[in-house]
This record gives structure tokens, C-alpha cells and sequence, in this order.
């Protein structure tokens, strides 16, 4: 186990130092957010920490509409399993003489997937 591979993130410290510089870098943005002079269209763009908090509300009203989403979109567990080989809508051949006997009425070849939600 000692001649495993070290990645960055497997050493607790430097897990620890990218959260305190991304915490840097959000508390400069904050500072410089009552610095920087903004050439604003409306109003409420003038309020301390406007655009944090609109970000903020922004990424919240993304995840509800995908957890919304996620309703009708979620597709059975077993949905991309292979089929079971008791289906109808596929057979195969026994053996290679049945595939070439040329009696198309005994062999269904797989030709893609019929039964698509598209």
C-alpha cells in the first residue's frame, strides 16, 4: 500500500488550503464590491452585496427546477440493462445453420432498439 499513487486532494492540508483560499477570494470580492464603482441600469444594483445574493438565489432556483425535472425525466433502475432473454421482441438464432438456412421467418435479426421514448 505504500507504493500507491498520492493524489493533491488525498492529503487532508491541501483540502484545507483550497477552502481558505477560495474563502480569500469571496471575502476580497465582498470588499471590493463596496470599492469598485459599478455603472449600474437599476436601483436595487446599488444595494451592498446585490450580486452575491442574486448568484446565491439564482443557483437555489436551479437546483428546485431540477430537482422539479427529476420527476419525469428519472427513468426506471434497470432501464439500461440488457434486455432478459425471455423478451419477444428479440430472438436469436439457436445455431448458425438457423441464421443461414435463409428462412427470414424464423430469424429476427436485432436491428437497433424499438422500444425508444424519442
Amino acid at each position: 500500500m505504500d507504493n500507491e499513487k498520492q493524489y493533491l486532494f488525498d492529503n487532508p492540508k491541501n483540502i484545507q488550503r483550497v477552502l481558505y483560499l477560495l474563502y480569500a477570494c469571496c471575502t476580497l470580492l465582498v470588499i471590493l464590491d463596496f470599492v469598485i464603482h459599478r455603472h449600474v441600469y437599476h436601483s436595487w444594483e446599488n444595494l451592498p452585496i446585490f450580486y452575491p445574493i442574486y448568484g446565491f438565489v439564482g443557483c437555489v432556483i436551479l437546483v428546485l427546477i431540477a430537482s422539479w425535472m427529476r420527476t419525469f425525466l428519472m427513468r426506471p433502475e434497470g432501464y439500461y440493462d440488457e434486455p432478459e432473454a425471455n423478451d419477444n421482441n428479440h430472438s436469436t438464432p439457436t445455431s448458425d445453420a438457423d441464421a443461414t438456412s435463409g428462412h427470414a421467418t424464423d430469424v429476427k435479426k436485432d436491428i437497433g432498439d424499438r422500444n425508444v421514448d424519442a
